[in-house]
């Protein structure tokens, strides 16, 4: 059930631009079919803001995630004429609820779900306009470039903007440290037939080897899967899928070793035996209750980590299936739109703007989300304390840009891939019920009629 909160900060002093515009003045997002002329850098005149007046934004987040909460706290405390109403549910609700949403009440700033289908339908603002404002254009063109779409929604990765990232998330294996010296681990598997030891001394020892959700609309299964997919594989035609080009098939045979490699772990028992009725939070609870070993999950949890066992907890990039081999991972922007006809568009611009250059803002993302803030590579980065999960997962994250390893998530290929197909389908691999084979041709069909194809 979702929930409105009413967030109101103390004025703790107000930052004014150059160039202060009142909230009501049309901005560079105002007509989504023509960029800004109003040159780029948000200090420059013309560029949007939240302007001096009261202003109450609508928000629409994901429940269990503090940062976006926590940015907006900061954003009122610095601009205190903005106050945010905000509704809150889980992803797989947003993922059901997004286009309806949008058409109907739309807020001023939303967590996405896969974007193709909303910009299909018209139902997210053109952010052209904002990024030669703001001069998001300037940024690395990998941050920004699984937001952009062609005309109609696809194909993704080249085209408009359409969404930004409040940070750039990755995923990987975080670990128990102490379960960990129990069995022996005293690194970082180097590939994925250590790692597949590792399972199996957890197992001997008494200790559930991957504690992982697979239960409702979105399960988290995605995630080990993708990262098999990433130890056999190449990342470019998993984009290529994800980013529905032409031809694209995700039934291929080193996906195939994936999805055998994955059914492996599940005949093994390797898995907590309740997985495909363990929610996110339930998880997330047994692993910081010492439930388990492993668990593949994203750097969003890395100061929640530190905070809740600090100093207890290690991440890992996944192993190539060859030891030495080159790593790659699920990596993508937290991604948030404008809905099309939002009351607030331009200040909800600002903020996106805001997140990614204000230094309070990044040291947010870093000390809260835990991971690499969106923007330019000499924007101000926080200290963060060596040996932490943080720590960790900054630095895998900059070992997957160097190894140009990032993909996107194998649930973001359409709107209804993820809750109508990958889950139900990996749910029944781990009753039994499915094969490997029969799970990517029967994923493949769902796409190509999704997408026209």
């Amino acid at each position: 059930m979702s929930r409105r909160i009413s967030r109101r900060r103390a004025a703790l002093g107000f930052v004014a631009l150059t160039g202060t515009l009142a909230a009501g003045c049309g901005g560079p997002g105002s007509d989504s079919s023509e960029p800004s002329e109003t040159g780029t850098g948000a200090a420059l005149a013309g560029a949007p803001t939240c302007g001096d007046e009261p202003i109450t934004m609508n928000a629409y987040f994901e429940t269990g995630f503090p940062m976006p909460t926590a940015l907006t706290d900061e954003f009122t405390a610095q601009f205190p004429n903005v106050t945010w109403e905000i509704r809150e549910d889980q992803f797989a609700v947003i993922t059901q609820n997004a286009p309806r949403v949008l058409a109907d009440d739309p807020p001023d700033l939303m967590r996405l779900p896969q974007v193709s289908e909303l910009v299909k339908d018209g139902l997210l603002k053109n952010l052209d306009g904002y990024a030669e404002a703001f001069g998001w254009d300037q940024w690395p063109a990998s941050q920004l470039e699984q937001l952009r779409l062609g005309d109609g929604g696809r194909p993704r990765g080249e085209g408009s903007l359409y969404a930004m990232g409040l940070n750039f998330s990755m995923t990987g294996v975080f670990y128990n440290k102490t379960l960990a010296e129990q069995i022996g681990m005293t690194a970082p598997p180097a590939s994925l037939a250590e790692f597949d030891d590792l399972l199996a001394r957890a197992q001997q020892a008494g200790v559930t080897p991957i504690v992982q959700f697979n239960g409702g609309a979105t399960g988290g299964f995605a995630f080990p899967l993708q990262n098999l997919m990433a130890a056999y594989g190449e990342p470019g035609p998993i984009n290529d899928w994800i980013f529905q080009k032409d031809g694209a098939t995700i039934d291929t045979p080193s996906n195939l070793e994936a999805v055998q490699h994955l059914d492996e772990w599940i005949k093994a028992g390797y898995f907590d035996p309740d997985a495909n009725a363990m929610d996110y939070a339930t998880m997330m609870s047994k692993f910081i209750a010492g439930g388990g070993l492993f668990m593949f999950n994203g750097d969003w949890e890395s100061g929640n980590l530190d905070q809740q066992l600090p100093g207890e907890v290690g991440f890992f990039l996944f192993p190539s299936a060859e030891e030495g081999g080159a790593l790659a991972t699920m990596s993508a922007p937290l991604t948030f739109g404008i809905g099309t006809n939002s009351a607030n568009a331009d200040c909800a611009a600002f903020f996106l703007d805001w997140v990614a250059t204000n230094p309070e803002a990044r040291t947010v993302a870093v000390e809260v989300g835990g991971s690499h803030p969106m923007g330019l590579p000499d924007a101000p980065m926080p200290e963060v304390q060596e040996g932490t999960v943080t720590a960790e997962t900054l630095a895998a994250g900059a070992q997957i840009a160097e190894d140009n390893g990032a993909m996107d998530f194998i649930a973001n290929a359409t709107g209804a891939i993820y809750a109508q197909s990958w889950t139900p389908q990996l749910q029944r691999l781990f009753a039994g019920e499915q094969t490997p084979e029969e799970l990517l041709r029967t994923v493949q069909s769902d796409y190509e009629s999704q997408v026209g194809s």
